[in-house]
């Protein structure tokens, strides 16, 4: 559906008694482009009910005065619009979020579960007011009021008069939509007022699990848009079509919408919708104060098949063709209400695989997912230019899915998915009120049901979305999946509805068909391909593994991610960059991640002791950049004995030093670039399993006249094995080409070289790896949940004996109209390998770095006399007034 703009006419005219309010219903979003029937309410002010000794009905009037109220932007949760106003500090530098009031649950909890202090300031309910005008041509009118996302209880007034009550209105995830025509003033000013409660450690609110600290308000407030809506007496909500692709590329289409008549009489009118030259009609009746879902379908309406619809697709596997949808409601001659949204024409399967693995598939192919674990801002707080550029990022690296795992995002997110051609998997949230269910009160079975129902009709007409799961860490019981599987089923949901994330088997649905054995501490890169399920008994792992490259992990990971030195500055300031102490920590995780043990004691013994935060910084880098390209390598060379990876995760809620592939400042680092490598279309692999070279094809046509060589090297860059072979790619392949020998004579630390190069002689695809002569084993009987650790260790101590090298570096600017591009080249001159360079871009020769920016490729190695040229793209308006500036450092170059 993408974007989401509705237009309603003010020309109609229904004389009726106009109800002062409807049973609540599910909203749509406020649109991003509003018109003169919408009107957003951004511009609010707030405070502490401790504060206020007024009532409702008397704040929601113009007469009240809202002295020492803070002017706010909706939508905003309370601890943000402080942070905001510089009433509290910024909770995402160093320790300053444990100085917040009302921050005392213990540090690494899920303050979620938690009850909050008595004397916390959020434990009181805040007031949100607003004023708006409604032009008189409203007279005579529905007026709807709507808000996109409450947490986590409210009271809502508008001119005096209670409009919804805390027992009404309560769920982070439910949105509203009332009929206040009988409370609004025409022609006038009007007051609405909101009182909001936080969430209750026993409510199903929002949670941030062990991936970092949460705020002292648990992001209580209005945390999603508000806003007024106009129509005739129906209203037309929720559209969305659902297609079934033939396998000759013909589509059949379902037009699905929610019609609402605001009125206290029966209503009678005609649906219309067009797309393109194709035009579809029915009469509809409603009764009084009658929500009704209306669907269009290809047997009573033949325009509705289509012989060459223009499909969309994944970007991974085509274009993401989108098409525009107008739905018109007309009563008595004349326009109640009209929408208009966007859609695409594609299907969505899945199948299971032996050994319960399941395997998704694009209108009839199939697809890898491989994607990252996405987190909203630890305030929730809403950004569009910054959610464009994580999309950019997305799909420069190469991935082609992203899960939210309760983060369920907003119509900028899904719009830009749907443009973008990103899948998404989306899901409730594990570990807190919403997987208790033995702790439900009634009250809360009802709140997930409509929880449900207000995402799927926001959900079910995006292009984008690949499944939803009804369970994340835990398979929910099964009167609970019944229900979600009752609404789906009314709603007319389109896609796979998995149980849960994990292997865990419903009596109701059956096998699942993934899995969620981690790990999510650091492992050794080797750890993904020979973590194998025993061929005698496939449904055994190595003893406490079972977290390889085979099935679908819907979240696993290599662990901690430490950022570039300048984000740790950032981040921590100067006194506790060196050594690491409880600050890093803070910045790291809950429960079992709350430190990076495991991978700094992995760092030293592997690369050696970090001297300084510059040194641990940079070789954090390295040894995540290869952990990272290991664990999509090796799902992508198990195809389709593996179905797909969730790297846990995408992003941080705040500032980490664990689980993300670009940082919260937005510098794409390691792990970045280690995904960006394992994800070219057309990419060599080594097996850290068999010793072997691979071809791995991610693109969707075949490839021919391909030639692929592999080059062992000693640390001096003697050459101790070379092979070329020609190789043919065929489309979405993986295929196996020859063994590696063990030459005699290697150096403790040795590189195999790959590069593929197409029949015209250019480079499409290289790997660069280093390798150990010491065998780096696993502690298969020491495995937990979380990691396997690492009995012996590859030993690359050697690197740092590597001769010092002066590269040369030449850089060029371009801009065309705010793009601006920057070419670097770079060429080793020396005799030995310039290993494992960042490129750096700056705001003049000593200015802050550009970001975010988009590199070709970075933390390259250059073999002796090699030259590259790398480009980086980024906006211009990033960079300022000042001139681009390129850095170069790396492992042994000066």
């Amino acid at each position: 559906m993408g974007k989401l703009v509705c237009v309603q006419p003010w020309r109609a005219v229904f004389s009726t008694i106009l109800l002062l309010l409807t049973l609540p219903a599910p909203a749509a979003e406020a649109p991003s482009h509003p018109t003169s029937s919408t009107i957003v309410l951004t511009a609010w002010e707030l405070q502490s009910s401790s504060k206020v000794g007024a009532r409702g009905e008397t704040i929601s009037t113009p007469g009240f005065l809202a002295k020492g109220w803070y002017p706010v932007k909706v939508p905003t949760t309370v601890v943000a619009a402080l942070v905001q106003h510089k009433v509290l500090p910024d909770p995402s530098f160093g320790m300053n979020l444990r100085s917040l009031p009302g921050v005392s649950y213990p540090i690494g909890s899920n303050f979620s579960n938690l009850p909050m202090r008595p004397d916390s300031p959020f434990a009181v309910s805040w007031w949100y007011r607003t004023e708006f005008s409604l032009p008189t041509s409203a007279k005579g009118k529905i007026i709807w009021l709507n808000f996109g996302g409450i947490n986590y209880r409210a009271n809502v007034w508008l001119n005096g008069k209670r409009i919804a009550t805390a027992e009404q209105m309560a769920g982070a995830w439910r949105t509203w939509e009332f009929n206040v025509s009988a409370a609004a003033k025409t022609g006038g000013t009007n007051v609405l007022a909101v009182q909001i409660w936080a969430p209750h450690e026993n409510d199903l609110a929002i949670t941030f699990v062990d991936w970092n600290p949460a705020p002292p308000d648990k992001n209580m407030g209005l945390w999603r848009s508000a806003w007024i809506s106009v129509t005739g007496p129906a209203a037309v909500r929720a559209p969305a079509v659902f297609s079934r692709v033939h396998n000759d590329g013909s589509a059949d289409l379902t037009v699905a919408a929610q019609l609402r008549n605001g009125t206290d009489q029966p209503v009678q009118g005609t649906l219309k919708g067009s797309f393109e030259n194709v035009e579809f009609s029915q009469e509809v009746a409603l009764n009084p104060g009658e929500t009704w879902d209306v669907t269009f379908t290809p047997e009573h309406f033949p325009q509705l098949k289509l012989v060459h619809p223009r499909l969309w697709w994944p970007k991974q596997m085509g274009t993401p063709n989108l098409y525009n949808l107008r739905l018109t409601l007309e009563v008595d001659g004349k326009v109640s209400d009209e929408c208009n949204s966007r859609f695409g024409i594609r299907e969505v399967i899945s199948e299971q695989q032996p050994g319960n693995h399941r395997v998704f598939k694009v209108n009839g192919k199939n697809i890898l997912i491989r994607g990252g674990g996405w987190s909203q801002d630890l305030m929730l707080r809403e950004n569009r230019q910054r959610l464009e550029d994580e999309f950019r990022y997305v799909q420069d690296m190469g991935l082609n899915t992203i899960r939210l795992e309760g983060k369920l995002e907003n119509e900028d997110f899904l719009r830009l998915a749907d443009e973008r051609g990103v899948l998404i998997m989306a899901g409730w949230c594990c570990c807190d009120h919403w997987e208790q269910w033995p702790k439900w009160k009634p009250a809360d079975f009802k709140i997930a049901e409509e929880s449900l129902r207000s995402q799927m009709y926001r959900l079910r007409g995006h292009p984008s979305l690949v499944m939803w799961l009804n369970g994340s860490d835990n398979l929910p019981p099964p009167d609970v999946e019944q229900t979600y599987l009752r609404v789906e089923k009314e709603l007319l949901w389109p896609n796979p509805v998995l149980s849960s994330a994990t292997a865990q088997v419903s009596s109701i649905t059956g096998e699942p068909g993934g899995k969620m054995t981690g790990p999510y501490e650091y492992v050794a890169p080797s750890y993904w391909l020979v973590d194998k399920k025993d061929p005698e008994h496939p449904e055994r792992c190595n003893p406490g593994g079972c977290g390889g490259a085979y099935g679908f992990n819907m979240e696993t990971s290599m662990g901690p991610a430490v950022p570039p030195v300048e984000s740790l500055r950032t981040m921590l300031g100067p006194d506790h960059l060196w050594p690491m102490d409880g600050w890093w920590d803070f910045h790291a995780g809950g429960n079992e991640f709350n430190n990076i043990k495991v991978f700094s004691t992995a760092l030293e013994k592997r690369y050696g002791k970090a001297s300084t935060v510059d040194d641990f910084a940079f070789k954090s880098q390295l040894m995540t950049y290869e952990g990272v390209r290991a664990m999509f390598e090796a799902y992508s060379r198990n195809k389709y004995g593996s179905t797909g990876v969730i790297q846990w995760m995408l992003n941080n809620a705040w500032p980490s030093i664990i689980w993300h592939l670009y940082d919260f400042y937005l510098r794409p680092a390691g792990g970045y670039f280690g995904a960006k490598m394992a994800m070219e279309p057309l990419h060599p692999v080594y097996g850290y399993d068999d010793h072997s070279v691979w071809l791995v094809s991610s693109q969707y046509q075949d490839a021919k006249g391909l030639k692929l060589s592999a080059r062992l090297l000693n640390l001096d860059m003697t050459e101790k094995f070379a092979k070329e072979v020609a190789i043919d790619a065929p489309a979405d392949s993986t295929q196996k080409l020859f063994a590696l020998p063990e030459p005699d004579g290697l150096s403790s630390t040795y590189f195999l070289l790959l590069e593929l190069k197409d029949a015209g002689g250019r480079r499409v695809g290289s790997n660069l790896y280093w390798l150990s002569t010491k065998p780096e084993t696993l502690n298969w009987e020491k495995s937990n949940w979380w990691m396997t650790p690492t009995a012996q260790f590859a030993d690359f101590t050697a690197l740092s004996k590597l001769p010092r090298i002066r590269l040369k570096v030449t850089s060029r600017s371009e801009r065309v109209d705010d793009q601006m591009t920057t070419r670097v080249v770079v060429e080793n001159p020396g005799k030995t390998i310039a290993f494992f360079n960042r490129l750096k871009l700056t705001k003049g020769l000593d200015g802050e770095e550009v970001l975010p920016v988009i590199w070709q490729d970075n933390y390259i190695s250059l073999m002796p006399g090699e030259k590259r040229e790398i480009t980086a793209t980024y906006c211009a308006r990033d960079l300022g007034a000042a001139k681009p500036a390129v850095m170069v450092e790396g492992w042994n170059t000066e």
